[in-house]
């Protein structure tokens, strides 16, 4: 097995979950470059983790040793720091999301694939072991065909955490809730459920937060399947609660929350996983979570590399949440339903 050399992007609030893992993944893995701009970060960082620090990009991007990098950074660099790192044949795993709109998440999608260099997107919660399982389940026709499926992203950040600078703006995030927190949960749903064909719903800025863009938004929703469901998705829910989706399906129901999972089959056979202690990011702090998710990223990213295969969450893949997220806000803004965007449209 090929040990590959990477570098790191952003030292910001993300990184330590990465870092983390790529410790745990040491035999696969040499981290040779740690990049921020900011010496402060750069600081906080080296008294954390054994990597080498690095203050200048052109360093990573002229080093021809460096196969790959993981990109850390605000959502509004990602474009050009992924055009430059893919036209110097570097790979890239892109923390989520891609970019701050659809026009330009689009641009870097294409950018990797012209420079034809490896594109995978952090959206964890796909390896999260409830997850896997419940795919396998809706996979192997356990539960049969899905005729309901509903979102529910209760969490709470406090003022103090849209009082950074850019944090809950459209000019550096993208927006609120949905693209910044909720793009996890909506994107293990689509992963399971399948695409959105249409919604309608509300989007605001509650009085709980000052900031530009929503903290809260419930929708209804139908899927391209037929199936119906709802999407509730806030900031503003105080002390924080673990999201939930709910599959109804032709044999049986399946709740995922947090990191539990509990199925109940029409024959009466039931499924339980229990929760892990804690579920992870849903309330003041959003990095209380264990890395192993992040490891599981990672992994499947080295994977690809050493299989010359794709990752499981593509730039493809990823723009289909982003497509769901433009048209809850569009709804948020209309008063009719609003139809989610498919590739090309």
């Amino acid at each position: 097995m090929t040990r590959r050399r990477i570098a790191l992007i952003g030292l910001g609030m993300v990184v330590t979950p990465h870092a983390r893992s790529l410790i745990d993944l040491h035999d696969r893995v040499e981290v040779v470059r740690a990049f921020s701009p900011t010496a402060a970060r750069r600081e906080v960082f080296a008294a954390r983790f054994p990597f080498p620090l690095c203050a200048d990009l052109e360093t990573i991007l002229a080093d021809e040793s460096i196969e790959a990098v993981i990109v850390l950074t605000p959502a509004n660099t990602h474009l050009e720091i992924v055009r430059r790192c893919a036209e110097a044949g570097k790979h890239v795993l892109l923390e989520k999301p891609i970019e701050i709109t659809i026009e330009r998440a689009t641009l870097l999608v294409e950018a990797c694939e012209r420079a034809g260099v490896t594109l995978g997107i952090v959206l964890q919660h796909r390896f999260r072991p409830v997850g896997l399982r419940l795919a396998e389940l809706l996979r192997e026709g356990w539960l049969d065909e899905i005729v309901g499926c509903s979102v529910t992203i209760d969490l709470w950040r406090p003022q103090s955490y849209y009082d950074e600078p850019g944090r809950g703006s459209f000019a550096r995030d993208g927006g609120g809730v949905l693209i910044s927190q909720g793009i996890h949960t909506l994107d293990l749903m689509l992963s399971l459920a399948g695409p959105v064909a249409e919604v309608r719903g509300y989007a605001t800025t509650t009085p709980v937060h000052r900031m530009e863009t929503e903290d809260m938004v419930m929708a209804s929703v139908r899927f391209e399947s037929g199936a119906l469901g709802t999407i509730d998705a806030t900031t503003s829910a105080y002390p924080g609660f673990a999201e939930r989706i709910r599959f109804v399906c032709r044999n049986g129901t399946a709740v995922l929350e947090g990191t539990g999972l509990d199925v109940a089959f029409h024959d009466g056979r039931k499924e339980n996983v229990a929760p892990i202690a804690t579920p992870g990011g849903t309330g003041a702090d959003p990095m209380a979570f264990p890395h192993d998710w992040h490891r599981g990223v990672i992994e499947d990213f080295l994977d690809a590399l050493d299989h010359d295969r794709a990752p499981r969450v593509t730039g493809r893949e990823a723009l289909k949440v982003h497509r769901l997220i433009d048209a809850l806000i569009e709804a948020g803004r209309s008063d009719g339903p609003v139809k989610v965007a498919g590739e090309g449209r």
